[in-house]
């Protein structure tokens, strides 16, 4: 017998609109040519190499992808990664699912950043209408599109609002066996919403005055995959009643695979991990291996990709020399060193706080 579930549909959802936040993108954003903090002298030696890996991989038209934690989009730097891709320096970006849901808020109201202490004391904290509506339902419109999880929302966000098909003309393809197991599916998941929530067909506008400052339109704009790799329950959308489990792993499951597609090019190419503890390192190790193993029945191993790993974790152990450091050295236990340092290619890590990091790589490129 399945065990009982909370009803999400007995929550009190609010008004984004009611929500004091702590960021306003107009005013916190970071510019492309702002200055930087210094770099430590060891950060900007290894910032030196990052640089001239950059410049060869994509003279060589080689992949240079970016995956990077929620604070990087909270920290205001969308501006700097929209450089970034309009120059041409990154050619995939990858985040987590904070990450897609702090891009989406600056976008569309301008302003993220909740209190979590004050709003959980309340019974507030992420349960919030226009969030947990509007990405919930990209995601499920996009599944049904074959779109991919960052795409649905990018997409969302560049052209301001969503097509909602007919409820007739989602049945007549539900009815029609050719579309396949996974599109019925599809179909059926987002005619369910429609009829939850009395969607009405056609053109659903949804306004982002500060879309400038999204880096998910922008890659949807310029056509550079921007991929969202949630993990269940993890996101406060999940909090919405909107909220359509099975979209999501067709979105996530879809951006995996195209995230897995840019690693196996990754040959003579670059990967940036930037203050990401966990997604990155894991989604990474399974797309390289997928990709080595394809490699391999080529007769064509992948051994010169080069990794920059920053945090702002010290680190003392020198991971390109001395190798894996043994259990009882509290390095070992820095999941995102440890993992990269196992993916063969050359591995470099930098301490350093990634507004700074960012920053100084951008400018050096540019110079």
């Amino acid at each position: 017998m399945p065990h009982p579930q909370l009803d999400r549909n007995r929550l009190v959802v609010k008004s984004l609109a009611r929500r004091p936040n702590k960021l306003a993108i107009e005013k916190d954003h970071v510019a492309p040519g702002q200055l930087p903090n210094p770099l430590a002298p060891a950060a900007r030696v290894a910032l030196t190499g990052v640089v001239s890996r950059i410049r060869a991989a994509r003279k060589d038209g080689r992949p240079v992808i970016m995956a990077f934690g929620a604070h990087t989009i909270k920290n205001g730097l969308s501006p700097v990664l929209i450089r970034l891709m309009e120059r041409g320096w990154v050619t995939h970006l990858a985040t987590n699912g904070a990450g897609i849901i702090h891009d989406w808020e600056f976008a569309y109201q301008g302003q993220s950043s909740e209190d979590v202490k004050e709003n959980v004391a309340r019974g507030e904290f992420g349960i919030w209408q226009e969030t947990g509506f509007f990405i919930n339902l990209a995601l499920v419109v996009g599944a049904y599109e074959g779109l991919g999880y960052g795409e649905s929302v990018g997409r969302l966000i560049e052209r301001e609002g969503l097509e909602i098909p007919a409820s007739d003309d989602l049945r007549s393809k539900i009815a029609d066996f050719k579309n396949g197991e996974d599109q019925i599916a599809a179909t059926a998941d987002l005619l369910g919403v429609i009829r939850k929530f009395d969607l009405k067909p056609g053109w659903l506008a949804v306004p982002h005055p500060f879309k400038a400052y999204s880096a998910q339109a922008a890659a949807c704009r310029l056509g550079i995959p921007f991929t969202g790799h949630p993990m269940i329950g993890h996101d406060i959308i999940y909090n919405h009643p909107m909220n359509q489990g099975a979209a999501i792993g067709r979105a996530a499951v879809r951006d995996f695979l195209s995230f897995a597609e840019s690693v196996s090019r990754i040959q003579d190419g670059v990967y940036l991990s930037i203050g990401s503890a966990v997604m990155s390192p894991m989604i990474f190790e399974k797309a390289f291996s997928m990709a080595q193993n394809l490699a391999l029945q080529q007769g064509a191993p992948i051994d010169r990709h080069f990794i920059a790993v920053v945090d702002l974790a010290e680190s003392t152990w020198d991971w390109q020399k001395s190798g894996e450091p043994p259990k009882d050295n509290p390095a070992y236990y820095l999941r995102y060193c440890k993992t990269f340092s196992r993916m063969g290619g050359t591995m470099s890590y930098l301490c350093a706080d990634n507004r700074d990091f960012l920053l100084t790589l951008t400018q050096a490129l540019e110079e």
